[in-house]
């Protein structure tokens, strides 16, 4: 799974097409987009139209809602596989049991998970007006689990994600944050959007266990074969949204996902074939069983919220230590969202000329409260979700998307029954599809200039290879600094950029240095 973390250029939803009255006509994904700057301005027709400026995007009420519903049920694996990252990591005292001896409920992990993805998704739809999604940055829990588990009490490990979740606050508010965001090169942030598409691709095949880990490191299916029918809910997927895609069919990703999970639920009421667990059952489903559940609502638990000590871990493993994990975690929050920010804006295009997004600054301290607040409801660090691509693929362009998936993971406190039913081999196409769309911006890489290619190079490969955007961001940055020196072109590099690469350099020798402390 992904650290959220975050699909480029040629969007792939057209609004070329217009009503009568000069409103846009829905059109299908698979048609390039215009151009922002492509004909006069819609006039809109009512409040909403003109609050989310969804005329002015070329969209319509129905693709904003459209959008939305596809953005949630690619993601919403997240109310169910938070859970079982914070539970999971046993380093000898029980299986998510920190190092007081405490473990936190799964139940209300997954209830305060969908509350504040809600809440800070709907937050950016309304203040942001982007059709970004946010929720628990997979990768970033990972970290908190493993700290959780060897160094700090759950309250510990979740105040210092208040901790970064606040500075980077402080850095969107002082203007530092969009600064960094708009000091990369385009070419980089071109290379960002075809790592992440390839990114995604990579999650999409080892969410459904076509790729494995295994002996050799990656293997296909099991035992280098296709073999179970989970798998073959993957491939029915897969070869569907590729059809619909093509043949320009609204909502294709979202059909896609809907069918795939009702024939999920038929074979398994058949065939009754369970879960994957580790090397057991590999035919299985791999992360939700997707049955008809007993319980259609369920009385979500919100006991976690304010469950953290501010600075109960610089007490416990002193002050450089805490620093040290406070400075790793918001690394990954600070460049994820650029790379995401980035990539979901260059699909939807609503980039400028300079691969930046227009008017960022709401969307970025939305972001950075978000981080805090999945530290506050004991959750780990919210951030804008990759998966947003999906949404933007099925028509998504405004923060009325945002709305609607936000308002999804609300009623998902309530449903969590309902949302166990889509299996990720439903929902992994539709990732595999939107990686196969955003590739396309790699074509607009300047081939001619190797200073230019390996780093574009190296954040491409790095991001699917290492499974984290953070270490394809960081790669490319510290190449590119050094190599436009290496060939005398210094003055081309953006004073910021110095200072990026110098974080990245020690982001990347992180761990010796924590080994010193």
């Amino acid at each position: 799974m992904p650290q959220q973390s975050s699909h480029s250029g040629g969007a792939t939803t057209s609004g070329a097409a217009t009503a009568g009255d000069g409103t846009p006509a829905d059109v299908a994904v698979g048609t390039p987009a215009p151009r922002r700057s492509e004909g006069p301005r819609a006039r809109p027709k009512n409040g909403l139209d003109r609050y989310f400026e969804i005329s002015a995007r070329r969209s319509t009420v129905a693709r904003e809602v459209r959008g939305g519903l596809t953005t949630f049920f690619t993601m919403a694996y997240i109310v169910i596989l938070n859970p079982i990252i914070l539970t999971s990591i046993d380093t000898g005292n029980g299986a998510g049991v920190d190092v007081a001896g405490a473990s936190l409920s799964f139940g209300s992990i997954a209830a305060v998970t969908a509350l504040i993805a809600g809440v800070m998704t709907i937050l950016m739809g309304v203040v942001g007006r982007y059709p970004f999604a946010l929720a628990t940055g997979l990768g970033i829990n990972a970290v908190v689990a493993v700290y959780a588990a060897t160094q700090l009490s759950w309250p510990e490990i979740m105040g210092l994600v208040v901790l970064e979740g606040l500075l980077i606050t402080v850095l969107v508010l002082t203007g530092f944050r969009k600064a960094v965001f708009e000091a990369i090169p385009a070419q980089l942030k071109t290379a960002i959007a075809v790592g992440i598409g390839f990114f995604l691709t990579i999650i999409g095949l080892a969410d459904a266990g076509v790729i494995r880990q295994g002996n050799p490191l990656i293997t296909f299916g099991v035992n280098g074969q296709l073999a179970g029918w989970p798998l073959l809910v993957f491939v029915v997927g897969l070869l569907l949204m590729a059809v619909l895609v093509v043949r320009k069919v609204k909502g294709a990703l979202l059909i896609g996902i809907v069918v795939s999970t009702v024939l999920a639920i038929v074979i398994e009421a058949v065939a009754d074939i369970g879960a994957r667990v580790g090397s057991e059952n590999p035919r299985g489903w791999a992360l939700q069983v997707p049955e008809l559940p007993d319980d259609v609502v369920s009385s979500p638990d919100l006991s976690l919220l304010g469950h953290f000590s501010l600075f109960g871990g610089f007490e416990r493993i002193g002050i450089i230590a805490a620093l040290l994990i406070v400075f790793s975690i918001m690394i990954a929050d600070f460049f994820d969202t650029v790379g995401t920010v980035t990539a979901v804006g260059a699909e939807a295009d609503l980039l400028d000329e300079k691969k930046n997004l227009p008017k960022s600054q709401p969307v970025l301290l939305i972001d950075s409260l978000a981080a805090a607040a999945g530290g506050a409801g004991s959750v780990s660090s919210n951030t804008t979700y990759i998966e947003s691509t999906a949404g933007v693929a099925d028509g998504a362009r405004t923060g009325l998307a945002s709305v609607v998936t936000g308002v999804l993971f609300l009623v998902a406190m309530l449903f969590t029954p309902l949302v166990q039913m889509v299996p990720s081999e439903a929902a992994a196409p539709a990732l595999v599809i939107v990686g196969a769309l955003m590739i396309t911006q790699i074509r607009n890489l300047a081939w001619d200039d190797m200073s230019l290619v390996i780093p574009a190079f190296l954040t491409i490969a790095l991001m699917p290879f290492t499974y984290s955007i953070t270490n394809g961001i960081g790669a490319g940055v510290v190449s590119f600094v050094l190599l436009r020196v290496a060939v005398g072109r210094r003055r081309e590099i953006h004073p910021l950029m110095w200072l990026i690469a110098a974080v990245f350099v020690v982001y990347f020798a992180l761990e010796p240095i924590q080994q010193l402390f």
